[in-house]
């Protein structure tokens, strides 16, 4: 590992709390050279917008590069490697490389990039950090309703224990050296105990669990865990493993635009709504309220959804309303479109 560039893949699910950790991660970065890749699953990019607003002097342009419109995991070739590369390239080049998958990301396929000859000998995988979602997983999102099991066995003798969600609820844990239980503060003591004992059943090795609200990690626990994941791939199962290619075909997402919202509240309550009756699994992006000199960030995770200003619209900047909505795929597109458009 002499002389590799360190690079931390952070997996989760969809609204896990990845970029909160990474803004938190930079903000007390000490003054090392940290560079951003940001992947996300639509194709608006939300959340390399959300880090380049934070402020800090390691959120410039040139230090995030954003690769939307699909996944990681299967735009390696095409998307991942030359961002490597560009980044290494660099006349004063990262001391470490940070990686945000989208959160519907397998990260195995992802750490095999790192055998690719154009980056094997320059960088290593210094550790995978899954984040998870404490409130999302007490709810039953990552794992089947015994209810439903018990209808679906007595209708057809047989059972689906994995759905689409589950499945890449558990790649991402199989993979992890370390796993963040992020939004501790949104559950109770004994849904948090019933959450960490549904990640370690999941798991098929030691993997360090650390509990957050917030996103709040210290970065000495996130960096510098050494694990060359690249060369332990054998002991991180997936789902996938036995398949030349994967793709998500499970899963669709889409923009709606919006017109200006005068009433922040009520668009938050509209889109709880539209959340719960619909089956939405996540709600991102940004708002033009008129009157106030800020853009409103809206951040939606199932049937929750959350609401703040985050910065200043730029001067000759577009005031743009518009959502990412992710979902299974047949979530009815316009059906959603016209429920939040009210």
């Amino acid at each position: 590992m002499v002389g590799k560039t360190p690079a931390t893949v952070i997996t989760g699910f969809l609204g896990a709390g990845k970029t909160t950790l990474i803004r938190g991660l930079l903000e007390r970065a000490d003054g090392r050279r940290l560079a951003l890749i940001i992947n996300e699953f639509g194709d608006v990019g939300i959340d390399g917008d959300i880090l380049r607003a934070c402020g800090n002097p390691t959120c410039t342009d040139d230090d995030v590069i954003e690769l939307a419109n699909g996944c990681l995991c299967c735009t390696v070739a095409d998307d991942f490697v030359p961002a490597i590369e560009k980044l290494l390239a660099r006349p004063n080049p990262p001391e470490h490389i940070i990686i945000e998958t989208s959160g519907l990301a397998l990260p195995k396929p992802l750490v095999q990039a790192f055998h690719w000859p154009a980056i094997k000998s320059r960088v290593t995988v210094d550790g995978v950090i899954a984040v998870v979602d404490a409130a999302a997983a007490a709810e039953g999102r990552f794992a089947p309703d015994p209810a439903v099991l018990a209808a679906q066995r007595e209708a057809s003798g047989t059972v689906d224990h994995e759905t689409p969600v589950e499945e890449v609820f558990e790649d991402q844990l199989l993979c992890a050296d370390l796993i963040v239980v992020n939004k501790t503060d949104l559950i109770d003591a004994d849904d948090l105990a019933r959450v960490e004992n549904l990640i370690r059943a999941a798991l098929n090795r030691d993997a360090k669990l650390v509990r957050a609200s917030h996103g709040a990690v210290d970065p000495l626990v996130l960096l510098g865990v050494g694990a060359a994941v690249e060369d332990d791939l054998a002991n991180r199962p997936s789902h996938h493993d036995e398949e030349e290619g994967h793709d998500h075909d499970d899963f669709t997402s889409f923009v709606v635009e919006l017109p200006p919202q005068p009433d922040p509240d009520a668009l938050a309550a509209s889109l709880t709504e539209v959340a719960a009756v619909h089956g939405v699994l996540r709600l991102k992006g940004f708002i033009d309220v008129p009157g106030k000199p800020m853009r409103l960030l809206v951040q939606g995770v199932g049937a929750r959804v959350q609401t703040h200003y985050d910065r200043l619209w730029k001067a000759g900047e577009e005031r743009r309303s518009r959502l990412v909505v992710i979902g299974e795929t047949g979530l009815d597109h316009d059906a959603v479109r016209r429920a939040i458009a009210g």
